[in-house]
């Protein structure tokens, strides 16, 4: 409990004899007593100090008790206010609790009943106040905790990298540089921030299927056979069955599970396009429970994926020039990729090579 020095009280009546009088007698009782005449001189009070709790009079020439409550509660919603009315009527009484005043009291004021009704008004602001405040510290809580979950999932998405980068010596950091031109991509076609934080963690993930292929298809130095690029054809499949326990954002999911989709729909898993629905191209039946159409993010992450995969050394070849790599994603305009995002990619190495 607040002790009754500490509490201000600011009495709002148009006759000054009631206003001595209340003062007076709040005052012996301990209390900080400011007084006004009427609603205006009492706004003004209330913007200059620090009020807990107004003794409001109902009936004031100008605005009404009701008026300056609506005022006081739309401007300055954490005080108590006690309406101090001369008729006992049911139904005003109702319309000023229901407008947001904490209690009332009837002329000729008594004190006792006058300390009772301020005593649990005061009490019931304190624990409004303690309530928003417990409110407010759990949200931080909340969000400390969110924040430290997020973490940890995004050290584990790290570790999972890692693991594949150390399995294949050829696509170290394959995944980073991956991540980094897709999400430049995204940046470049104007895609929202949610949408970009979706594709930094799948193309973070999205070869990480490859975990579940040995290491003689992975770093074999020669051209692999059909039947072992029908193996490394499941690694998309495999890296989305391997993140369903954690990821429960299907969009990334998705995104990993058709990272290697044609625009034309002759890609794999699904055979999914990025123009005409898969029906309108006959499209597998595995695409029939699933989206109809690659999403941005993942033919943004299919650019990204075959640049890098074309500019790195691999155990059949080695890494291509800049120059034929961005020759071959323009010849794949339309076929393999998505015209809008290879623009986007070349829009991007334009203005990174500027930069320079």
């Amino acid at each position: 409990m607040v002790a009754n020095d500490q509490v201000k009280i600011l009495i709002v009546d148009d006759e000054a004899g009631i206003r001595d009088i209340l003062s007076r007698k709040l005052s012996s009782a301990g209390f900080q007593c400011l007084t006004a005449p009427d609603g205006k001189e009492a706004m003004k009070q209330l913007k200059s100090g620090q009020i807990d709790l107004v003794l409001l009079d109902v009936t004031m020439p100008g605005k009404s008790g009701a008026e300056v409550l609506k005022d006081i509660k739309a401007k300055y919603p954490d005080i108590a206010v006690i309406m101090v009315t001369a008729v006992a009527d049911v139904q005003i009484v109702i319309s000023l609790m229901k407008a947001g005043a904490y209690d009332y009291v009837i002329k000729p004021v008594e004190l006792a009943v006058l300390l009772f009704s301020i005593g649990r008004a005061l009490e019931k602001r304190r624990l409004i106040l303690e309530n928003r405040e417990y409110q407010l510290h759990l949200e931080q809580k909340v969000a400390q905790q969110t924040k430290k979950i997020r973490q940890s999932f995004l050290n584990a998405i790290t570790s999972l990298a890692n693991a594949l980068d150390a399995k294949d010596k050829y696509t170290h950091g394959h995944s980073q540089r991956v991540t980094e031109v897709a999400v430049a991509i995204a940046r470049e076609m104007a895609m929202s921030e949610e949408t970009i934080e979706r594709i930094e963690l799948a193309g973070l993930l999205h070869d990480v299927g490859k975990i579940g292929l040995s290491e003689a298809v992975l770093n074999k130095p020669a051209k692999l056979t059909a039947e072992e690029f029908q193996l490394v054809k499941l690694h998309p499949g495999i890296g989305e069955h391997i993140l369903e326990p954690l990821i429960e954002d299907r969009e990334i999911l998705l995104m990993i599970r058709h990272h290697h989709e044609y625009y034309d729909g002759s890609g794999y898993p699904d055979g999914l396009s990025g123009g005409p629905t898969t029906q309108e191209q006959g499209g597998t039946a595995a695409a029939k429970d699933g989206p109809k159409r690659l999403s941005p993010g993942t033919m943004a992450l299919s650019v990204a994926d075959a640049y890098d995969a074309m500019t790195t050394d691999r155990p059949y070849r080695p890494a291509m020039t800049i120059e034929a790599a961005c020759a071959e994603l323009e010849r794949g305009k339309g076929k393999q990729f998505c015209p809008d995002m290879v623009d986007a990619f070349t829009r991007r190495q334009v203005k990174a090579a500027k930069a320079i």
